[in-house]
């Protein structure tokens, strides 16, 4: 049995960050329904067709979902959604900041018809203060959040490669969500959960932040570290790099010796200890990619790992694809679309005993019929609500 069998998730979502926390959700074996909205759905779903020709974000963050259709600006649809709720478990939502509350669906509103259902809102800003109506795209929060002032090289700042706003506030969404879960087994009661996007990175900020309580903020320094040399990534002589970090003295002196082979750089002057060699970064990094130039990464990181040095190859995303660590551990598994099956990671979190759920993506409005008859609306009401654009 799965974790969250029996468990009913209706998610009025859209984007990455409310699909991605009820997609873990759907993984532990909850049904999710995912209200589209009729003919496009949701607008992820055209961002890009690279992935098998469907949308990489969509792909990512839907799968074993059910899709139903609903126009829930008209009573029809409302309705629709109000006996949804009143079967339901969870209910998601990260619309426009007041949508929900404009069409009757807040939260003061359901707890008094259903109060053990467990409301979970997800937004740039919150629901109050001043920001509260900004729009608020996963780059603009990590803007405000200042990610890019620590982010990047020296000169240029530069936001995460990944939807890091959006995947903070999905995962406390998702924990938030779980802790509700058992709080209604001891209370009986749902619970009405907040989560926004600025406040989720700026937790995940926490580090720069108390940093520069000292009075000087941390430093972009690509990747390299502001207060520790050498760190970063170094070329090698096949063109690759290879990422490597030293900790401490005896760390240093073990790489000139055993990788650099080169024992008195250890006690020169410019690198002698830690802050001499922040200061003088640059001609280190040139002593070490002189050294590294002449072997191939593989061979750099077997002197590294000889030397217990910690390492890391800096991987293209071709090459995660095809990570050893994931093969040898049986990460991959299969997701099928309508467009045929694509590769899927399995959860993060690996339970004894439990198989993650992954079942397909759905198309838009593929469950919508079912849905429908399950509430009790005949094929011919069904067709009655198609025509006037409800489903």
């Amino acid at each position: 049995m799965q974790p969250l069998a029996n468990l009913t998730v209706i998610a009025l979502e859209q984007a990455v960050a409310a699909p991605f926390a009820t997609r873990q959700l759907a993984d532990l074996g909850a049904r999710v329904i995912k209200v589209e909205r009729p003919g496009v759905g949701d607008f992820a779903r055209h961002y890009d067709k690279t992935a098998g020709g469907l949308s990489s974000h969509f792909v990512w963050v839907n799968r074993s979902k059910e899709s139903l259709t609903l126009d829930i600006k008209q009573p029809a649809g409302k309705e629709i959604l109000t006996k949804l709720l009143s079967k339901a478990d969870v209910f998601v939502q990260n619309l426009a900041p007041g949508a929900v509350d404009r069409l009757g669906f807040d939260a003061a509103s359901l707890h008094a018809y259903y109060p053990e259902l467990i409301i979970c809102n997800i937004s740039g800003y919150g629901s109050t203060g001043p920001y509260r109506d900004k729009k608020a795209y996963d780059a603009l929060i990590q803007a405000e959040a200042g990610l890019f002032s620590i982010t990047g090289s020296e000169e240029t700042p530069a936001k995460a490669g990944i939807a890091v706003a959006d995947i903070a506030a999905a995962m406390y969404a998702y924990s938030g969500i779980l802790t509700a879960l058992l709080t209604r087994m001891q209370t009986g009661k749902g619970s009405v959960l907040e989560v926004s996007m600025l406040e989720a990175l700026a937790e995940w900020m926490g580090y720069p932040m108390y940093y520069a309580l000292g009075g000087v903020a941390p430093q972009r320094t690509g990747t390299s570290h502001a207060t520790i040399a050498p760190y970063g990534i170094f070329a090698t002589g096949d063109g690759s790099t290879v990422m490597l970090s030293i900790q401490n003295e005896r760390e240093w002196i073990r790489f000139c010796q055993e990788v650099l082979e080169k024992p008195d750089l250890a006690h020169e002057p410019r690198f002698a200890t830690n802050s001499q060699r922040v200061i003088h970064r640059a001609e280190l990094q040139a002593v070490i990619e002189a050294v590294f130039s002449r072997f191939t990464v593989a061979a750099v990181m077997d002197r590294l790992e000889a030397a217990q040095i910690a390492n890391a190859q800096s991987r293209t995303i071709f090459q995660l694809l095809d990570h050893p660590q994931l093969q040898a551990r049986n990460r991959w598994q299969t997701v099928a679309t309508p467009l045929g099956s694509l590769p899927a990671l399995l959860p993060a979190v690996t339970i004894e005993g439990v198989t993650p759920v992954c079942t397909p993506i759905p198309t838009v409005g593929q469950h919508t019929n079912a849905i429908l008859q399950e509430l009790g609306y005949s094929e011919g009401e069904i067709a009655t609500l198609r025509t006037k654009g409800v489903v």
